[in-house]
């Protein structure tokens, strides 16, 4: 019954941005804003992240590959393509919907509280349209390019450690990732990296709009926010999987 409650109230929300919108104007200087906000904020952790994830999978990789008829082009493949599918779009989300979501959930709530949202209400201006659009839009736009980066540094970072590490030439990588791609695995990619944008801002936003209380409400909230939306990602990943694979 609790579920359905606020499921309801989240269709509710996402209605009402759509409800008198305001000055074009004012959506757009906010968008930027949340654009930047986002990328800025969480580019650094996906950099050393994804570095890691791809250097990470072709150690052990190559442990696992210990057959001498498996080439060694195939360690790149497997990270390759494990990077696309997989690693980066989930793993990268997952991490953002700490960070972004956390952020959205505390800015959304501390206003709440403070009564900003209602000051906001009192002039006429649509609070769902102007504080809530914005951060989706700004998540569809950014969270995908970074998994694009994401992806691009893993495998990056596969190659620094396959030579590292004396398991594969840089030539034998670059041969490996050229060999037998796939290129609706980057598709699909994309189809995750949109729909757990979209988990990563409207969850938390929903969460900070309508958290009630003081200071320690907005703390559970934020944590509330956080679990849901990655159970949410992780649920996304596996129905994307099974109808598009």
């Amino acid at each position: 019954m609790l579920f359905f409650q606020h499921f309801g109230a989240f269709l509710i929300m996402l209605r009402g941005m759509f409800r008198r919108p305001e000055n074009h104007r004012m959506y757009w200087k906010e968008l930027m804003h949340q654009c930047v906000e986002i990328g800025y904020g969480a580019l650094p952790i996906v950099l050393i992240i994804s570095f890691f994830l791809g250097a990470v999978t072709t150690v052990q990789t190559a442990y696992q590959l210990v057959s001498p008829l498996v080439p060694k082009q195939t360690i790149a493949q497997i990270v390759r393509d494990s990077v696309i599918l997989e690693l980066s779009p989930t793993v990268v989300s997952i991490v953002l919907a700490g960070v972004v979501g956390s952020k959205i959930a505390s800015e959304l709530g501390n206003m709440r509280i403070t009564e900003q949202i209602d000051a906001l209400e009192i002039m006429g201006i649509n609070t769902k349209s102007f504080l809530i659009m914005p951060k989706i839009l700004g998540s569809l736009i950014i969270v995908p390019c970074l998994i694009v980066i994401s992806a691009v540094v893993a495998i990056w970072g596969g190659r620094i450690a396959g030579e590292a590490a004396g398991i594969l030439a840089n030539e034998i990588y670059d041969a490996g990732l050229r060999q037998n791609l796939n290129l609706y695995n980057i598709n699909f990619a994309l189809y995750k990296a949109y729909t757990f944008a979209f988990i990563i801002s409207s969850v938390p936003a929903y969460y900070g709009y309508h958290v009630k209380g003081g200071a320690l409400e907005i703390g559970r909230s934020s944590t509330s926010a956080v679990v849901v939306s990655c159970i949410l990602i992780l649920l996304a990943d596996y129905i994307l999987a099974a109808l598009l694979l």
